[in-house]
Formats: C-alpha cells, structure tokens, sequence
C-alpha cells in the first residue's frame, strides 16, 4: 500500500469494566471531513494488527469492491451493507454503517467473547476512509468469519423439517439464557441474527449482530422478558417467510412455532435461577439439581443452602451457574476443543473407555490412551476429499454413534475400523461439505439465500437488522 493510503493502527478501548454503550463520539463537520479526505489515511482499531488489512481497497466504497476481493457469500437481509471478503487464508464480513454504530459493536463482541460468551469474533473498526478524490466514506465494521457455521436458511437446501426448527430455536433459547445470565440485553433477537454449527446432532447458536446490546451488571424481569418478546416476534416472521417460500412444512404453524421459545426459556432459566426447597431427609437433591445443571452444560461455582425457622425444609438456590461443564472437563483432560454436546457425547465414549479397559486407571490417563486409540484413528482414516465434509468433533460423535446402531442391528461387536469405514461409506460421502458450503454456494442455495439490495434495505426505524451476514 503507498504512502498516500497509510493506516494508523489503535488498540481497542482498554476500558474492560464499562457497562453499555462507549461514549457516542461528535459527528465530524464538513471541515473535519475535508481535513481527512486531505490526509487519505485510515484509522484502524484492532486488538492485533493485521497487515493484510491494508491490502483490501477501503478507498472504494463497499457496495462497489471489486469481485476479486469478495468471497463468493450470498447477503442476508440487512438495513447496511455488507460484504465477504478474503483475508489472507480466511474470511471476513465487512458492514458499512456509522463510526459510533461500530465501535459500540466492536466493543460489545470483545466483551462478549472475554465472557466466553459463543458469539463472532471482531477483527477491526476502520474509519478515515476516503476515495481517491477525497470524498469521505463510511466506516466498517469487520468480523471474522465462523468455520463450519451457517445461517438458519443455509441449514438444509431443501425441506426445513418441524423437528429441525424446535432443535434451533432451543440452541436460541439457550444462547439467549446465557446472554441474559451476563447481564447482556440483545434488542434484537432473531434466527437471522444467530449462526449455527452442528453439535453432536443438536445446534449451537452464535450471536452475531451486537449493534443494539447493552451490557448491565444485572437484568430486569421486564429487560428479559422484553427480549423475550422481540425473539417471538422475530421468529414468527421468518417462518413466515420460510412458508411462503416452501422452505418448511406446510403443517408448521410459524406463531404457535416461534412461541416455544418462550417455553424453553423459560424452562431453562429456572432450573439455574430458581430456588428449590425440600425436606431435610431429602438432601440428595442437592446433588440432583447439580448433576442436572452440568447436563445443561453449566457448572455451579457457588449455591446457598438455608434450613427455613423450624428447621424441617432446606432451601437451595445455585448463585453463579457458568457454562461450558463439559467442554472445559474434554478440553482439561484431552486438549480438544468441542461444542458442549460434542463435549458430552466423547466424554461419555471416554468414561466407557476406560470402565472397560481398566477402571482403576488414572482419569488423564486413560483420557490420552482414548485420544489415541479412539479419537486420533477416526480422524486419520477420513479421506482427505472428505476432511471438509463436518468438523472433527462432530465426525468422531457421527462414527461412535454409527457404530452403535451397527452392534444393536447385527447383534455383534463391531470393530472401530469397520464402522468408520461404514461410516464413511454410507454416510459422510453423501454430506454436504458444510466447511466449504458457504464459500462456494450452489445456485439452489443462492436462490434461497439471495436477497436483492434494494428490496433487503430496512429504513433506519425499522427495528430489526438481520445481519447474518457476520459471519455464514
């Protein structure tokens, strides 16, 4: 890049314990604007610079990059515009929109992610862009794209099934409990603004658009239930738009559908929030109500027992629930990196490894020898064609699965190597590649997927931004 389009590099806001939004910055004045379109330099903010940034023509407005920059993604619907582009080996989503808006986002994702809250990961804000004749263009937004994820519409190509709709408003359900948990208010909660990755044959939801999150110590009942409301609403609309289009089943009813999210929030919130009471010769609940928070994927870090005046009931309420129980246990004892329900089902194959083998081996210990007896072998005999078909995760999950049907239809052990190959065969060959899918869409997919620009863009009142477009 020459001299006359240099950047400068800024870290981003160090000011980890404000809560809501950053400060909203004063507009520039036409002075300021011809000051910068005079200095043609961009002002990058990034918790780790990235050179390769600067190879990308921020000189030309957005809507206008030239093909070769761009990843071959189809655009969701979206009041701004946004763009894929690649990134040395990866890639990136690009949203237009204005120097406060994207700040606010940058920064609400960096305390998202610090939270180990699953959302997409922002990459920069870009702002002094300016064209080669000096006139002044909008800043970015950038974010990094989320490997084996896609949007609810990319999820199936053809006929989107009941069973398959209740299983992603569940992971929603659930991403929106672990937001709420944190103190973080979305305002805009949606199918189209969550990506989804496949997890041991469920879904794991991923926030992608921030733009109108507030980050408070704690939520109101009526913040929650707000939000709550937006996501019913939200996804009444889409199923709509699924309906009409022929992407679902034409039995499905999208407002009494969009409203079982309502009950698997509410389900999910009060088994970590409620408190329980019980006699005092049942206080093996107390370990009962842990064991079924682990199972949700959350570990209790503290609970607060209390015996009521005459002494005959306990009350227990859990006080910090954090997810990621089974992740953390799989990542401890073996240093793979799973979803939750991935996690679960390896950890349950790891426990009946070493039942089997030798009961009184060392936890870590037999955790390595199914690494390397189990794991590591289903991972080696996928075909190299095939590697992009699912992550490694979800194939060992496929494979183990696989091969328990294949014992109980024949009635017989059957070998590891048997049923990979099976596996392989009869299965995985005929997966669509769900690495790749996004970045090289069929025309089917695109036809579902695409939406013309002048028919996507919402006024500026309109309060629901899809912005899938993060990261598919």
């Amino acid at each position: 890049m020459t001299e006359e389009y240099s950047a400068k590099w800024h870290d981003e806001p160090t000011d980890y314990a404000q809560v809501g939004k950053l400060p909203r910055f004063v507009a520039a004045s036409a002075d300021d604007n011809k000051a910068a379109s005079v200095a043609s330099s961009l002002n990058i903010t990034a918790a780790a610079a990235d050179p390769e940034l600067l190879d990308l023509p921020w000189h030309i407005a957005l809507e206008d990059w030239p093909a070769a920059n761009l990843a071959a993604l189809p655009r969701g619907i979206s009041r701004h515009i946004v763009r894929f582009a690649h990134l040395g080996g990866s890639v990136i989503a690009i949203k237009e929109t204005s120097e406060h808006v994207a700040r606010h986002e940058y920064h609400m994702l960096r305390k998202l992610a610090r939270l180990d809250v699953p959302c997409v990961e922002p990459v920069a804000v870009i702002t002094g862009r300016t064209t080669p004749d000096g006139r002044p263009l909008n800043p970015v937004l950038v974010t990094r794209h989320l490997k084996f994820s896609m949007p609810y519409r990319a999820l199936f190509s053809q006929m989107l099934r009941k069973d398959t709709l209740t299983r992603l408003i569940d992971a929603q359900a659930l991403l929106l409990v672990r937001l709420h948990l944190i103190g973080f208010y979305w305002g805009d909660v949606s199918l189209s603004n969550t990506l989804f990755r496949r997890d041991a044959g469920a879904f794991a939801a991923y926030l992608v658009d921030a733009e109108t999150g507030e980050l408070y110590p704690d939520l109101s009942t009526g913040q929650r239930e707000y939000d709550l409301e937006i996501a019913r609403v939200n996804i009444a609309g889409e199923l709509m738009d699924l309906l009409d289009g022929g992407l679902i089943e034409e039995k499905v009813d999208p407002v009494a559908t969009s409203e079982l999210i309502m009950d698997s929030y509410r389900r999910l919130w009060a088994e970590l929030t409620e408190k329980e009471s019980f006699e005092l010769g049942e206080r093996w609940r107390v370990g009962a109500r842990i064991r079924r928070l682990n199972e949700l994927g959350f570990d209790v870090e503290e609970y607060a027992i209390k015996t009521t005046q005459n002494g005959s009931t306990i009350l227990l309420q859990p006080k910090v629930v954090d997810a990621g129980h089974h992740q953390r246990r799989l990542l401890r004892l073996t240093g793979l990196d799973a979803q939750e329900n991935q996690a679960r089902r390896l950890l349950n194959d790891m426990d009946s490894f070493r039942a089997d083998n030798n009961p009184e081996m060392d936890e870590e210990y037999s955790a390595h020898l199914w690494v390397s007896q189990i794991f590591e072998p289903i991972v080696r005999a996928i075909p190299r064609d095939l590697s992009g078909k699912l992550e490694h995760a979800e194939v060992v999950h496929e494979v183990l699965e696989h091969r328990w049907y294949m014992s109980e239809k024949q009635e017989r052990h059957i070998p590891l190597a048997e049923a990979v190959q099976s596996y392989i065969d009869s299965i995985l060959r005929h997966r669509r590649d769900e690495a790749a899918i996004m970045l090289n869409p069929d025309t089917e997919l695109l036809k579902i997927l695409e939406v013309e620009n002048e028919e996507s863009r919402y006024g500026a009142d309109e309060s629901v931004d899809e912005y899938p477009d993060s990261d598919d």
